[in-house]
């Protein structure tokens, strides 16, 4: 396993709550560490755990302890994960949620909650539109996080549900106070 990690030269001081999005994969898991505080998001970390090998099981191992790393470094309050959607290749879609269960099961011992959310939610929430490609979803993750590089796609995915998780916890809130609960 190979944990590739991106942090910003300078963190924020406070935050209200850490989210950790996730971008499950069986080959590649990218991962994304953002703070909100109020209407502002700023970028902590991103990465991705890279497995290796053949044999599946030791690659979801690589997952587990990969995520359980990432929680216990960032101490992430929220998590955010990618739904698995029936690709025509059944077996691509039962391995892509053996990898997506991994990484829930590797936050359990932080007792973060766990949201999830389709990707066409994700991407229409971030982009503007639920059908934006792999490059649009680059681009508007970059510039909602002020970054002034290109990230790679699965971390740009990963940091696309995180804000997604950001926008919908600040819209329950505000249906909330608007309702009086």
């Amino acid at each position: 396993m190979v944990l590739v990690t991106a942090r910003p030269a300078v963190q924020p001081m406070s935050a209200s709550i850490r989210i950790l999005g996730i971008d499950p994969g069986s080959r590649i898991t990218g991962w994304g560490i953002i703070d909100v505080s109020g209407q502002r998001i700023t970028h902590i970390a991103n990465g991705q755990i890279r497995t290796d090998g053949s044999d599946f099981p030791a690659r979801l191992e690589q997952i587990f302890d990969g995520t359980r790393e990432i929680v216990e470094d960032y101490q992430p309050e929220e998590v955010a994960i990618e739904r698995v959607f029936m690709h025509r290749n059944a077996d691509s879609a039962l391995k892509l949620g053996q990898a997506r269960a991994a990484a829930i099961c590797a936050t359990f011992a932080k007792r973060a909650g766990i949201h999830e959310y389709a990707a066409r939610e994700v991407k229409l929430a971030v982009v503007g539109t639920g059908a934006a490609d792999k490059t649009q979803v680059q681009h508007m993750v970059g510039a909602l996080l002020s970054l002034r590089r290109t990230l790679q796609a699965d971390s740009a995915d990963a940091l696309a549900v995180a804000i997604c998780h950001a926008n919908q916890r600040r819209t329950r809130a505000l249906l909330s106070r608007s309702l009086g609960k």
